[in-house]
């Protein structure tokens, strides 16, 4: 009764009873009836009260939201064994879900980490001058398709060889990479937003010296070592371009990326710091902390003569021990320093000309020590994560450095001089041949004056006079800048660009084929940028791989959503049916049909929010061990399955989404039901 009144302050409730008690004490209105008369009225009937009814029975009432959710949320406590397992059964299709999502995340940023690693040690490379591999090997395709008629008792040759060098020469392009470089500085593009860095490359060396001269002048970049043992290579590392990246690189120091944060997630530092500015360098080992003995040699911490020995006992056919495995200290190694050494701080006027003075020991050990120190700041190793690393075994500077030297070498007094005087060698103080002059000394080039003064030349300074003009005769004003090192800030030698992943290589891709386009548009073909692309056909293999995992993983997905749908769906049918009782008593008391489905709305959201969540929490849990089970198994330690948070709050919302859904059909059935029917179900 006490329920009924409650109810009755919303609703209309009305009690036949013989019992005037209960009449009074809970009625608001008693109407007495006798055989079918009202003999009595506690609030009789007004036309006032009719209007006030019938404007009240404008407005609709209907249960709200919150009262139903209430009511909902209360019917499932009473019942939280049953609630608790329901979740569960209705999270087992989202923990599928969320593990393969989990999973497939882990994998992808796997997949990413390699494909950044990869692509920083192979960048898209142009070069000033560059052979276009895909035309030239598509003109030898065609060549060697070519049938010419052939007579027989006859050999013919096939010019595999010259049809090769024929093709590369009529292949060879030039690249205008002072304009590439503008566009790229100046402009916002699709090239510099989908790189990691873009490095420039200049024809110049970094002469850099053993910090101690005791024992003499050792010079540790360009490094000496395959001169010391007789192998001296061919081709001077700066001039390799691309080339170098193929064969490898004799020099053990190298200019990092300009992209810390790249540097960062592949390496660990072990001692120090990173580099900082253009004087300050960083070591760096391999992930076993090793250093090669190559790079101690190229370094001068390991005695080069000791390789020299050793050669020439393997030439006499001695056997060499194995060497000793050396330890060093963290300080011991920061400890060193070297000493830069301009291009142009070989040279010393002299006699109004500028003598190379590189061979002179006194002169090199004088300015070794004066010359400026460049310091080992910091250890670095590649970290576990790692699966390619962008450098290799030695030192790394910064970009600062290249820019310092060739800012440095461009205001020296040599350079200013040759520039000043670009007619005549500086180092000669003669005057530069033309092309048609390019010939031996002759006594009928020179002045009466002149001849004057042979007269009085020894036989020795007459012979190094004429070696000085024959030298004359080959020399150009480019070719002593070259020799100089000078070079311009704003035209590269090559430019090397570091995709971010696959993707990104091939934006990289569009936007030069872009810029192409618009030289084109505008008439500038000599501005028309030819690239090699060192890993195209591995990126593109790698790329149908992914493709195809993460065409799978969605089927996967896909295929576990339906099955979670359906069990869902089963269990929330069979819950609605077995409250249809509830269901009677609810529409006894006045709930509408709509009530009622909204009352079973909110069951099945809160059913759903708590096997979302549930599901979720599992998940996070179960991914524990997979990681740990997937590390064992692949021997891979960076594939670490996580479940980002949008793909878990996504699949919470699917989860009440899902369990609304599948609960619509059975509670329209049960709201349906007759009352009276409804309440005689158990």
């Amino acid at each position: 009764m006490e329920i009924l009144k409650n109810i009755s302050k919303d609703k209309l409730i009305i009690m036949v009873t013989h019992n005037p008690e209960l009449a009074e004490k809970y009625s608001s209105r008693i109407i007495k009836v006798l055989d079918g008369k009202v003999i009595e009225d506690t609030n009789p009937y007004s036309v006032e009260k009719e209007e006030k009814i019938q404007e009240t029975k404008k407005r609709r009432t209907s249960m709200k939201f919150f009262t139903a959710l209430r009511l909902s949320l209360n019917n499932l406590m009473t019942k939280k064994g049953r609630t608790l397992l329901t979740s569960f059964a209705g999270s087992i299709g989202i923990i599928g879900i969320a593990l393969i999502l989990s999973i497939s995340n882990g994998v992808q940023n796997y997949i990413n980490k390699v494909q950044e690693d990869t692509l920083s040690s192979y960048p898209i490379t142009i070069q000033e001058a560059t052979v276009d591999m895909a035309s030239m090997m598509s003109s030898l395709m065609g060549s060697m398709e070519e049938e010419n008629e052939k007579e027989d008792g006859k050999i013919y040759s096939k010019d595999i060889v010259g049809d090769m060098f024929s093709t590369m020469s009529s292949k060879v392009e030039k690249n205008n990479l002072q304009e590439f470089r503008k566009y790229l500085s100046q402009t916002e593009n699709e090239i510099t937003q989908n790189a990691n860095a873009i490095q420039y490359v200049y024809n110049l060396n970094i002469n850099l010296y053993k910090a101690d001269t005791k024992d003499g002048v050792l010079q540790v970049n360009p490094s000496q070592v395959m001169k010391k043992v007789g192998m001296e290579t061919a081709m001077p590392s700066s001039s390799m371009g691309g080339a170098e990246m193929m064969m490898g690189s004799t020099d053990v120091w190298q200019e990092m990326i300009d992209n810390q944060e790249l540097l960062k997630s592949q390496y660990d530092v072990l001692a120090g710091k990173w580099p900082e500015n253009y004087n300050e360098v960083i070591l760096i080992v391999n992930e076993d902390n090793e250093i090669s003995d190559y790079t101690l040699y190229s370094l001068g911490i390991k005695d080069q003569e000791e390789l020299k020995e050793k050669m020439e006992a393997i030439q006499d056919g001695k056997e060499i021990e194995k060497t000793k495995t050396e330890e060093y200290t963290y300080d011991q190694l920061l400890n060193l320093s070297f000493k830069l050494v301009l291009n142009t701080d070989y040279y010393k006027k002299e006699n109004g000309v500028w003598a190379d003075k590189s061979e002179d020991e006194d002169y090199m050990k004088k300015l070794v020590e004066d010359a400026e120190s460049i310091q080992i700041v910091g250890i670095m190793k590649p970290n576990k994560a790692s699966v390619n690393t962008a450098l290799d075994n030695g030192i790394g500077y910064t970009k600062e450095l290249n820019e310092y030297v060739i800012r440095k070498i461009n205001d020296t007094k040599i350079v200013k001089e040759q520039k000043e005087k670009q007619d005549t060698n500086v180092f000669t103080g003669i005057a530069f041949p033309k092309d048609q002059d390019k010939a031996n000394f002759s006594f009928k080039d020179l002045s009466n004056e002149q001849k004057a003064k042979l007269a009085t030349l020894s036989q020795e300074e007459l012979a190094k006079l004429m070696q000085t003009y024959t030298e004359n005769a080959k020399a150009s004003y480019e070719e002593n800048l070259q020799k100089l090192g000078v070079a311009n800030l704003e035209e590269p030698s090559a430019i090397y660009i570091y995709p971010k992943d696959f993707e990104a290589k091939e934006k990289i891709q569009d936007g030069i084929e872009n810029y192409n386009n618009m030289q084109k548009e505008e008439g500038k073909e000599e501005n028309v940028i030819t690239y090699t692309d060192m890993i195209g056909i591995m990126m593109n293999s790698v790329t149908v791989i992914i493709d195809v995992i993460s065409y799978v993983l969605i089927a996967f997905v896909s295929i576990s959503l339906v099955v979670s749908s359906i069990m869902i769906g089963i269990i929330t049918y069979i819950s609605v049916l077995e409250r249809t009782k509830e269901i009677g008593i609810l529409r006894a008391i006045g709930a509408s049909k709509k009530d009622i489905s909204r009352v079973f709305n909110a069951e099945t959201l809160i059913v759903g929010l708590i096997a979302g969540a549930l599901g979720i929490g599992i998940t996070v849990l179960l991914c524990i061990p997979i990681n740990s089970l997937i590390a064992a198994l692949s021997g891979v330690s960076g594939v670490a399955a996580t479940l980002p948070t949008v793909a878990g709050v996504v699949l919470v919302v699917i989860s009440m989404v899902l369990t609304m859904i599948a609960g619509l059909i059975p509670s329209k059935m049960a709201s349906k039901k007759d009352p009276v029917e409804a309440l005689r179900t158990e």
